[in-house]
């Protein structure tokens, strides 16, 4: 039997709140997001989640108000998923999930990554205060870098295959975007196929 999405007979605002961000997938989204994952293909290739569940996630997401589905500046022809300030105001939930996690379910070889003040790199403690000045850090200022566990046994960068994931392995401010915007411009001179025959270049 599918669950019901509102949880009837509850009216307390956790109950409210869980009925927006309470459902499977929807957490990783919103913290991808915040990374500055934007495309449908990002969100898909690096959380391998299922394409119809993707967009029914990011449906709710935007029909909320915490997600704002907008056209690619400079491009626009695709569209992306970015945080609006009711959005961002989740920040401090992601984080402390982040950190409850870390403390009572932590990965061998420690985080995969770790937040740190962008202005002295200092890492964040569990309230999300610098550990270097006590700044508590909004989280444009965070900075994402990569922590222990994110290195293989022999000592080398543990990279997936896909690229946000990739990207991830340098530091990277929250909320800006994460991957650049896909080349406009064919490939100077046609690509040959095996057979000698001209072939279109990739898709933009």
């Amino acid at each position: 039997m599918t669950l019901p999405r509102d949880y009837r007979g509850q009216t307390c605002a956790l109950s409210r709140s869980m009925e927006i961000v309470g459902e499977r997938w929807t957490l990783l989204i919103l913290r991808d997001a915040f990374y500055g994952v934007r495309r449908f293909g990002e969100f898909a290739a690096h959380l391998a989640v299922p394409r119809a569940v993707l967009t029914d996630r990011l449906t709710t997401l935007v029909e909320a108000g915490v997600l704002d589905r907008r056209r690619e500046t400079d491009t626009g022809r695709r569209e992306v998923y970015v945080l609006t300030p009711k959005g961002v105001a989740l920040w401090p939930a992601v984080r402390a999930l982040t950190a409850w996690g870390e403390e009572f379910y932590a990965a061998e070889g420690g985080p995969r990554r770790v937040f740190r003040h962008v202005g002295d790199e200092a890492p964040l403690d569990a309230d999300g205060r610098c550990t270097g000045c006590g700044t508590a850090v909004p989280v444009e200022d965070v900075l994402v870098t990569p922590g222990p566990g994110l290195r293989t046994a022999s000592g080398s960068p543990a990279v997936d295959a896909d690229p946000v994931t990739a990207a991830l392995t340098r530091p990277h401010r929250l909320l800006t975007p994460l991957l650049p915007l896909p080349s406009l411009h064919p490939p100077a001179h046609p690509i040959t196929a095996p057979s000698g025959r001209p072939t279109r270049g990739p898709r933009p």
